[in-house]
């Protein structure tokens, strides 16, 4: 059963979490649709994507601190949309928000999985992401959880192999016309292509490179996730949001430029693993072992907080009867493992299916209609500390880069939540007809 640590986190601690929570799989991986797309104005679709995800965070945070139930936990920055949809403007709308947020989840679990394979063997990266992922589940299950502790050195290592990444693009030969190994492993394994994005389409291009780059920044919701651990929760979260998006945003441009210069926007948007790829380029392959290791530690990480946010999910969802009744259940260690279990399978599904880079058109998607139903929300709450406009702005941006993404990603997105949501409504009907003599004992006590 995870614990709480009591109010002992300050405001540098917030941040480090969000940190760790944001600079995960995607910087390893993201840059190359998103140079594909923006071409040399990379850059500007980072700054795009940092402020759509600074409202969201602002947003996540209204309705985190709006909520007053002490038993909201670890849960309470991953289900603040869903239960702000459900509660705030309509229980169907609420279905929505959960059904994006979890299949959002899992193609972020996937996407975090390929790249652990794809930075870690050349080649045979599916049957290793399938296994990354059943280890990870089976982690959660026992209820194996990161401590703020681990979570200073995690931060403190992904920004280290970062540092070494931009200075080797900063100051290496430049973009070279030479393929790395990683390219070339990369082409003849499979689903490692770079899907369906377009090349530099002027203004539609950087703002489908924005919502890509979004796909990075939306480990954010983990900085209001601690709410109960957090020494003044309303004051800390304001201070510590905007340090943690202001330190992302420019590691993120910092890598993004030194990507531009290292291997040129062509070429970026090739590259299955960029980051060893422009260490290769700049002549320093002993520091690619250490990148490689870098994105697995980070991956990892991604992976194992993605998959217990989905199972978070699936079970708040399913104690409101918005799912079966049975991924509420609990084993021995507090954890839902039929919502970890379901959680796993479907990542698996999606990474055979998809690769890395389609996983994350997919999961942006998902993720910016479910942040668009949270800003919905947002604006029904009676007492805001954000101006109206604020969220409101929210949500045509999520709304508007969500359309520009990948016409194919979007269209799955779309057909999947629509049938996530179909069963979701046929669940809670069944529920509502239900004899009351069945839901008396209460899911705890049914789960024990």
């Amino acid at each position: 059963m995870a614990t709480t640590l009591g109010r002992r986190l300050g405001i540098a601690d917030v941040v480090v979490l969000g940190l760790v929570a944001m600079l995960g799989s995607g910087v390893f991986v993201v840059f190359a649709p998103a140079g594909a797309a923006a071409g040399p104005w990379l850059p500007l679709s980072v700054l795009l994507a940092a402020v759509v995800a600074a409202i969201c965070v602002l947003s996540t945070a209204e309705l985190v601190l709006a909520r007053r139930d002490p038993d909201e936990r670890f849960t309470a920055g991953y289900t603040a949309g869903y239960l702000g949809a459900r509660e705030r403007v309509h229980p169907a709308v609420g279905r929505l928000a959960g059904i994006a947020l979890l299949f959002g989840g899992i193609g972020s679990a996937a996407a975090a999985a390929g790249v652990f394979g794809a930075y870690v063997l050349g080649t045979g990266r599916l049957v290793t992401g399938i296994v990354v992922i059943v280890i990870a589940a089976a982690v959660n299950i026992v209820g194996v959880r990161t401590t703020a502790r681990a979570c200073w050195l995690l931060a403190g290592g992904t920004l280290a192999v970062l540092v070494v990444v931009v200075v080797v693009g900063l100051l290496g030969p430049g973009a070279g016309e030479t393929a790395s190994a990683s390219a070339t492993a990369g082409e003849a394994a499979r689903g490692v292509a770079v899907p369906s994005v377009a090349t530099s389409q002027g203004v539609l291009g950087v703002l489908a490179a924005a919502g890509l780059v979004f796909f990075a920044f939306v480990g954010f919701a983990n900085v209001t996730t601690h709410r109960e651990e957090v020494r003044t929760p309303s004051r800390t979260l304001r201070r510590a949001i905007p340090i943690a998006l202001g330190i992302c945003t420019l590691i993120y441009l910092a890598v993004a430029g030194a990507l531009l210069v290292g291997l040129g926007p062509d070429r970026l948007g090739t590259e299955h693993a960029p980051l060893v790829a422009l260490v290769d380029t700049g002549q320093a392959p002993a520091l690619g072992v250490l990148v490689r290791i870098g994105a697995a530690v980070a991956a990892g990480s991604t992976l194992l907080a993605v998959l217990i946010g989905i199972s978070s999910t699936a079970s708040a969802m399913a104690e409101r009867d918005d799912l079966p009744r049975s991924f509420a259940k609990v084993c021995g260690t507090g954890a839902p493992w039929r919502s970890d279990v379901l959680g796993a399978a479907l990542a698996i599904v999606v990474a055979v299916l998809a690769g890395p880079v389609a996983s994350i058109a997919l999961s942006a998607c998902a993720m910016l209609i479910h942040y668009a139903l949270v800003h919905v929300a947002v604006l029904r709450l009676p007492s805001r500390r954000v101006p109206a406009w604020l969220p409101a702005i929210g949500l045509v941006l999520c709304l508007g880069l969500a359309a520009l993404l990948p016409l194919t990603s979007v269209l799955i997105t779309v057909g999947v939540l629509v049938v996530g949501w179909g069963l979701s409504g046929i669940a809670a009907l069944r529920a509502r007809r239900r004899p009351v003599v069945e839901s008396e004992e209460p899911p705890d006590e049914q789960a024990a």
